[in-house]
């Protein structure tokens, strides 16, 4: 039976495609089945529906971080890894160091990679006392105003009441999504490894609004108290929300693997992605 590898591709970069086209053809020869699930018409590769997609042993993304995002759906529903290949952007999830294709080819043929586990998040909606909706998330779940005014929400942590605040929303983000939306907001930068929380309020009308790093055993309990709100989880999956809904946020039991060929240490990745001066004065 042959090996089976889904490919999933950002198609509005040509260098993506191109590089796709090269990487199939090399596992191709090695006997592999390849499939994706996207728009990408590539020569041996079969295009199938996300939900037909049958079992495979890895799923190689061509793009940024936010391609491999998409690509977390896939592989979290089967527990096999990603492989996130760099094509000239430094990212915190695909490969800093871009390997050859030949070489890229060669270690998913000997499965000659590592694997890093990555925290998910797991959240479930509440209105009037029934689950209306549940989820994950491996970046942040986000609850923001979906208007112009902001939003109230009361926040509570391990049933007991944290605060009250009027803000355009709030953020609760894994190790992971601290480099994403909850960096922009101003939250701490947490290393991969650390098991822990972040919790932050965005732009909220408060003497206290500070970034918080709380226990992955919490359970964290977001309340919409005015006007409706919108859920977002990786800004991929949304659903409206309206006063009185309650939403919970746990970290999940499982994880998401990621594979690297040449791994990093995050203090490098870091140091790339913001171009820290560490050398000379000031880098100069």
């Amino acid at each position: 039976m042959s090996r089976h590898i889904i490919f999933l591709v950002n198609a509005s970069r040509p260098e993506a495609l191109i590089a796709t086209k090269e990487l199939s053809q090399l596992l191709l020869k090695e006997g592999f089945a390849l499939s994706t699930p996207s728009d990408v018409s590539v020569l041996g590769v079969t295009q199938t529906p996300i939900e037909k997609l049958g079992a495979a042993e890895l799923v190689v993304v061509l793009g940024g971080d936010g391609t491999i995002l998409r690509g977390a759906e896939v592989a979290r529903s089967q527990g096999i890894p990603i492989l996130g290949i760099n094509l000239g952007h430094v990212g915190f999830l695909a490969e800093v160091e871009k390997p050859s294709l030949s070489e890229i080819a060669a270690s998913i043929t000997s499965k000659g990679y590592k694997i890093e586990n990555r925290m998910v998040l797991n959240y479930s909606v509440i209105r009037s006392g029934a689950q209306i909706s549940s989820g994950w998330a491996l970046n942040e779940v986000t609850v923001e105003r979906d208007g112009t005014t902001m939003v109230e929400l009361f926040v509570q942590i391990d049933d007991r009441p944290l605060s009250r605040w009027g803000c355009d929303g709030l953020i609760c983000s894994t190790p992971t999504g601290s480099t994403a939306y909850a960096f922009s907001a101003g939250g701490p930068v947490l290393w991969p490894e650390i098991d822990a929380l972040v919790l932050l309020p965005i732009s909220a009308h408060a003497l206290f609004s500070r970034p918080m790093v709380v226990s992955p055993q919490s359970q964290i309990v977001v309340e919409i108290e005015s006007s409706d709100a919108l859920l977002s989880a990786d800004a991929l999956r949304k659903l409206p929300l309206r006063a009185g809904d309650q939403v919970l946020i746990t970290k999940d039991d499982s994880v998401i693997k990621l594979a690297h060929i040449k791994p990093t240490l995050f203090t490098d990745r870091l140091v790339a992605k913001f171009k820290l001066p560490v050398e000379g004065w000031r880098g100069e």
